[in-house]
């Protein structure tokens, strides 16, 4: 039995995945894209040494920022410690906000061996771009301005000849998708919150750090956090305005999250009391000793 816990950023993911573990001799595989790079910790909610109570966790800290770290990459990864885990008699648990990799890893959604070639004029707009794609694919449900995804599909389709749309919704594994969520106000003041905590422990130096280094990669430009920080290093924008604009992109991602979740998973949604956590941990046990009898 496989355990996947989903839901949007800061509604206390991470805190379930550490009782459960203890729980069920569990141990936890990240499922989030971020945290697999090692120094990126305050911006991405890494969990801690202290938070992580002994439990042992996979898949953190394990790509330096320079390097390029792909779902195909995971899906190898995360299948591997699966296996292990469940070969040990072990409990393993999959957590974190990347939907896509929970969904690579736990269905069968197949990959070739991934080209780096690049096959794309890079220098054409991303109208130019485009059109390429709606000469091949005229149905296609790509927005024109999403550069990355259209760059990535026309590569995918000049390296194959075709386009796969056909992603099996075939579970590999028998798997209990347990969701937590939350009233829109509380999570947002929750994400708010949870920003100021960052900046009091240190996610101006951590920022700064990666400012002064001037590596661009795909790890550090992705978090929601670091790039948003970026414009108050070079005195075009103020500290609280920048700060805003990390809290208004969190919350912009952790809608995403949510219909990512309900569209792609089967999903047992539990409301959080964060009053009583305990109470919410005992509600989702109980569940899945259920499901298990």
């Amino acid at each position: 039995m496989v355990i996947a816990i989903v839901g949007p950023t800061g509604v206390g993911k991470t805190k379930l995945s550490i009782e459960l573990a203890k729980a069920l001799n569990g141990e936890i595989i990240n499922a989030d894209s971020t945290q697999v790079y090692k120094g990126l910790d305050i911006g991405t909610a890494k969990v801690t040494e202290e938070e992580k109570e002994g439990i042992i966790h996979h898949l953190l800290d394990i790509k330096d920022i320079n390097e390029d770290y792909t779902v195909y990459d995971y899906q190898k990864d995360a299948r591997g410690c699966i296996d292990d885990i469940l070969k040990r008699g072990k409990t393993p648990i999959l957590v974190g906000g990347t939907g896509l990799y929970i969904k690579a890893c736990l269905y069968n959604y197949e990959f070739s061996d991934e080209d780096s070639t690049n096959y794309v004029d890079e220098s054409l707009s991303d109208d130019e771009l485009y059109q390429e794609l709606i000469k091949i694919d005229p149905e296609t449900k790509i927005h024109k301005n999403n550069r990355k995804r259209v760059i990535r599909t026309l590569n995918a389709y000049y390296k194959n000849g075709f386009i796969n749309k056909n992603i099996s919704n075939e579970l590999l594994y028998d798997t209990i998708f347990i969701g937590l969520t939350t009233e829109r106000d509380i999570l947002y003041e929750r994400i708010n919150k949870r920003v100021d905590i960052m900046v009091a422990n240190g996610l101006l130096d951590e920022a700064k750090r990666l400012y002064d280094s001037n590596i661009r990669t795909k790890a550090v430009m992705t978090p929601i956090c670091y790039k948003e920080l970026f414009p108050y290093f070079e005195g075009v924008k103020d500290l609280d305005t920048c700060l805003e604009d990390i809290k208004k992109g969190s919350r912009k991602y952790a809608k995403r999250q949510y219909t990512w979740n309900n569209h792609q998973f089967d999903v047992n949604w539990f409301n959080v009391d964060f009053n009583d956590f305990s109470s919410t941990v005992e509600n989702v046990l109980e569940y899945i000793k259920n499901v298990k009898n």
